[in-house]
């Protein structure tokens, strides 16, 4: 059995050379092909001096050649880090300082000029433009070895990095992939960014089947008439998003006006609650398996829950359901009790997919405290009730309210600011409260491109408003429960700029 990722590509190559590997809209690549990619991209990382251990971030939009890095990466005991296409230049240099890396490998348009960039060793991610370095010897990672880090919004402005071993990963992969049962003849739809672990499961459960991943091109992500027609024109068989784009598939691209696809058989969704009427839509609308699958990026995968007949009868979200990927999971009380059924506490993990810990921080042991709230079902399945601090989830994206106020502080005007989250399914959104500074008139159009260079787009926040003062509980801080009632009122003119 393997004890690393890069080997899942290898045994593919070598078994199903001719399968489709990725298609994309530029075409199609086999797994011999992306092989030989990966192979070109290790070379070339090896001639740059990157070594055993160092890490290699990735900023590019998603594509064959991207999965080929993260492989050749692997190849010689690197880590690959990453990063979402849209974020800001100097946001992507944070994280490259952070995890102090080697290189940059990212489109030459992409990379090309900025200053941010200037002292750091790029690589063109094209490898139509590597030429044909000789592919170095592969290096052996074991399971305990750091595969990647996926960066998360950190509450002082600062992205945290989690740390992913092979063995992380792969108790997750082989997990579902046994559970799913998944085959040459799947076709997984890769929504998700590479830089979101949703994409973990797209890219390599179809590598242990020879199976073909669809990667769903930027431009119609959320687009939900044209994700409906990528569902059907691509026979896709298993599709995995957060609940917020099937939901847009089901309001605005009408997907319940279509028959349902016969190659279909799941739908899974995770990253955050799936209000219950629309599983209802889904579950008369297909015969297909519906997943609810949980996990923080510090967990992988840790439960699972097949849609029953029963969990349509009620008015909550379905549960989150039980361990999954060889894990232990259970609810802990405020005085350190287990929770029993019926009873609420925060959801704790130990097991195979707990991380390494945040890189450059101690390393996590033991059990980790999730930060979310679960209430235990009489089956010993758990409810998810929300979280306990300041992050938050919108359309599955972790947000850490800190990081988007640390950004608005950084704003030369800004004198103090608060950040909430309000609103609940495609509804939820941002809302900042803005003081300024004395004689500073500056508007929205002023914070919003502060913001653009700063943090990616879904961190800036919907609704900016400008305020004399924040209100202010009697021990002196911020009284957030008033400003999330203020959120919820009309506009006005709230956000209008002087």
């Amino acid at each position: 059995m393997t004890e690393n990722l890069q080997d899942l590509l290898v045994a593919a190559a070598a078994r199903w050379p001719d399968a489709v590997a990725v298609k994309t809209s530029d075409g199609k690549v086999t797994y011999g092909e992306l092989n030989r990619r990966a192979d070109l991209f290790a070379g070339t990382l090896t001639a740059g001096g990157v070594r055993r251990g160092d890490r290699v971030v990735l900023w590019s939009p998603k594509s064959a050649d991207v999965i080929a890095a993260m492989q050749g990466t692997l190849r010689i005991g690197a880590v690959y880090v990453p990063v979402d296409p849209l974020a800001p230049p100097d946001r992507v240099r944070r994280i490259i300082d952070d995890a102090g890396a080697r290189v940059l490998c990212a489109p030459r348009a992409l990379a090309a000029g900025e200053a941010a960039f200037q002292d750091v060793a790029c690589v063109d991610l094209d490898s139509a433009s590597l030429g044909a370095p000789t592919p170095p010897t592969q290096v052996r990672s074991d399971s305990g070895d750091l595969a990647y880090l996926l960066y998360t919004s950190g509450s002082r402005g600062v992205p945290k990095g989690v740390c992913i071993s092979h063995g992380n990963a792969l108790a997750f992969i082989r997990w579902f992939a046994e559970e799913l049962q998944a085959g040459q003849q799947d076709v997984f739809a890769n929504h998700a960014p590479f830089s979101f672990d949703l994409s973990v499961l797209d890219i390599y459960v179809a590598m242990t089947a020879g199976a073909t991943v669809a990667i769903v091109p930027p431009d119609m992500a959320y687009t939900p008439k044209l994700l409906v027609e990528f569902l059907h024109q691509e026979n896709i068989t298993v599709w995995y998003s957060v609940p917020s784009v099937l939901m847009l598939m089901q309001r605005d691209g009408e997907l319940a006006s279509w028959p349902a696809p016969k190659e279909l058989r799941a739908l899974l969704f995770a990253g955050e609650p799936f209000p219950i009427p629309y599983v209802r839509e889904l579950a008369g609308w297909t015969t297909a398996r519906l997943l609810n699958l949980y996990g923080p990026t510090e967990t992988n995968v840790c439960t699972y829950r097949q849609v029953r007949a029963a969990d349509l009868e009620r008015e909550v979200p379905v549960p989150i359901g039980r361990a999954c990927s060889g894990n232990r999971v259970w609810a802990r009380r405020p005085d350190g009790t287990v929770a029993r059924p019926g009873e609420e506490g925060e959801l704790v993990v130990d097991g195979p997919t707990v991380f390494q810990g945040y890189w450059g921080r101690e390393r996590q042991e033991g059990p980790y405290a999730t930060g979310d709230r679960v209430r235990v079902c009489g089956d010993g399945s758990f409810d998810y009730l929300g979280r306990g601090d300041d992050v938050v989830k919108i359309r599955g994206n972790r947000i850490d309210l800190g990081d988007v106020a640390t950004a608005l502080h950084g704003h030369p005007g800004v004198a103090d600011v608060a950040v909430v989250a309000v609103g609940g399914g495609l509804e939820r959104r941002l809302v900042a409260f803005v003081v300024r500074r004395p004689e500073e008139m500056f508007g929205q159009v002023s914070l919003r491109r502060h913001l653009a260079g700063h943090v990616p787009p879904y961190m800036i926040p919907q609704d900016l408003r400008f305020v004399p003062e924040l209100p202010r509980t009697t021990r002196g801080k911020i009284a957030t429960g008033k400003l999330r009632a203020q959120a919820v009122e009309k506009e006005g003119t709230h956000g209008n700029a002087p």
